[in-house]
């Protein structure tokens, strides 16, 4: 199925879990926030949240800096 991450265009498994997804993509889960179709996802539903097909996923880590 295809999805859109960060503005991207890709090409995901069917059934993939949002919580599959940034484990996949990110080194760590740590300080990373993340948004389906405009809406945040709260980190205890990642697991049990399906992506659908044409889901717009935005993922964010958090800086340090000042």
């Amino acid at each position: 199925m295809n999805v859109i991450i960060n503005g991207e265009k890709e090409t995901v498994s069917d059934g993939l879990t949002l919580a599959e997804l940034v484990s996949g993509r990110m080194r760590t889960d740590k300080g990373v926030a993340a948004a389906v179709d405009g809406a945040v996802a709260p980190r205890s539903t990642w697991s049990d949240l399906v992506l659908q097909d044409g889901a717009a996923i935005e993922l964010l880590t958090a800086v340090q800096g000042g």
